[in-house]
């Protein structure tokens, strides 16, 4: 794109912010992930105590890892894409810091009040009532000025990553005010306004589809404006990409009740949300494979450029798992996959192999263009980030896969005359040497991370950042 207003100026002070907590609830969120994981090892790190309890840690791991890290990354990317797509400011200052301070704010207050042991215990959606309204709020503030923005834009077109977050934007604050309808007992207690099967359908609309817009839709709209710049490549097939958004976002909210199967939820339901999961591997490999082609005739920037090599890879392990999702939601797969830690890789194939790298790759295209270096301080700890990524999720994911379809096969073995081969205790002393395996993978995943923080600390440093606030615009 060219110039069009040689006066306009970028906000890059708020993408800065949410950058720089992008890195650190990363490391906060994994360190809690592999404590617990280690918990599941060693189980005397529980402490004996409440607060540092897996059952309590465990959902402050993921709300820290998703909303937090994942939240931030998002923030981040949204507000610099948007204003250098729209070539147009962000549409209010004051509200874009309000979005940071308040984000930041109820990412806090998860961590005091989940080992308090103050929970929904909704999953995915454990924060208390007065938490979930400042959610509700932050969020329409971002909806704000993430569309007040678009609407200001001086370019006629608006690309297709804004299509993709402003979906993202729009239903996830859906999904949330759904959910978490409840009546309030107390300051910190709260009960849900479903009861029953209703109260799990909306769970799992609501839970299924904070992965398919928070943690699909979302990072879906980073690879769509990251990929491609980082490539210098133009989008392989822009006609695809509209077709994807489209498919993608039409399908994704009628799959959630394959969490359901073999539940009281009625049989038709389950049986559409397998159906739907199904149909959704179209239009999730059509956005994997537009992600992949933009680098025809690029492909040989992979062994220079460690950057890239991320973003690439995070395709990879997107295309990966939405190929299991909807294997996994057949019922027959299901019967034996439910409830082990089958399920467990295939998250963390998606939130480590996806989420997480495609978020990291974008932090470093980022982080020099916001401070105005040249570069990252070290290309080589990029490179070294990189496998340690990989190696940690594929250790990981593969961990768990072996154990999750153990579990699955011992769980259901049967005497000849109808009683259980194994006891549950059987099977949780054959998945101890998993369990050893995650602990590893994670911890390297952790080492990475560190890795990745003190090399942006380095790059900061390079060079002071208040000037780029007032940034002239570039050609985006």
């Amino acid at each position: 794109m060219s110039t069009v207003n040689a006066n306009l100026t970028y906000n890059y002070k708020v993408v800065r912010q949410f950058a720089i907590m992008t890195v650190v609830w990363g490391i906060v969120g994994m360190a809690l992930g592999v404590l617990i994981a280690a918990q599941l090892v060693w189980p005397s790190l529980n402490l004996d105590l409440p607060w540092t309890h897996f059952g309590r840690l465990r959902p402050l791991h993921t709300n820290a890892v998703i909303f937090g890290f994942g939240g931030s990354a998002l923030f981040a990317t949204s507000y610099y894409v948007v204003q250098r797509t729209c070539q147009a400011r962000l549409f209010s200052d004051g509200m874009a810091a309000f979005t940071f301070w308040g984000w930041q704010a109820i990412i806090v207050s998860a961590a005091i009040t989940l080992p308090l042991g103050i929970t929904s215990a909704k999953e995915y959606a454990e924060l208390e009532w007065p938490i979930d309204i400042a959610i509700a709020v932050v969020w329409v503030t971002y909806a704000l000025v993430f569309f007040g923005t678009v609407m200001k834009r001086s370019t006629p077109h608006i690309y297709v990553a804004n299509w993709f977050y402003g979906a993202f934007i729009i239903t996830v604050a859906v999904l949330h005010i759904g959910n978490n309808m409840a009546l309030p007992a107390t300051a910190f207690k709260s009960y849900s306004a479903y009861a029953g099967v209703t109260d799990a359908m909306m769970q799992w609309w609501y839970g299924h589809n904070a992965v398919g817009f928070f943690l699909t839709a979302g990072f879906l709209g980073m690879m769509y404006y990251f990929v491609p710049k980082q490539a210098n490549r133009p989008v392989y097939s822009y006609r695809l990409s509209i077709v994807h958004f489209w498919a993608l976002i039409t399908t994704y909210v009628w799959a959630g009740g394959h969490h359901l199967h073999y539940s009281a939820l009625p049989d038709w339901a389950q049986t559409a949300g397998m159906i739907m999961s199904l149909i959704l591997l179209a239009p999730s490999w059509g956005g994997m494979i537009n992600g992949m082609m933009t680098l025809s005739g690029a492909w040989h920037k992979l062994r220079t450029d460690p950057i890239l090599r991320f973003l690439v890879v995070s395709l990879s392990f997107y295309g990966m798992s939405t190929f299991e999702g909807p294997m996994m939601s057949i019922k027959t797969v299901n019967a034996l996959s439910h409830n082990t830690d089958w399920t467990i890789g295939h998250v963390h194939s998606g939130a480590l192999g996806w989420v997480a790298m495609i978020s990291i790759g974008a932090v470093y295209h980022l982080v020099p263009k916001l401070w105005g270096v040249q570069a990252m301080y070290s290309t080589a700890m990029i490179n070294v980030h990189f496998w340690l990524a990989t190696v940690g999720t594929v250790l990981y994911i593969v961990a768990m896969w072996v154990n999750g379809i153990m579990q699955g096969l011992m769980w259901r073995a049967v005497n000849e005359d109808g009683t259980l081969t194994y006891s549950f205790v059987e099977s949780l002393e054959a998945s101890y040497p998993g369990y050893f395996v995650r602990f590893v993978g994670g911890a390297i995943f952790l080492a990475g991370m560190l890795i990745m923080a003190y090399n942006v600390y380095m790059t900061v440093r390079q060079k002071e950042a208040a000037a780029k606030d007032n940034a002239a615009v570039q050609a985006a």
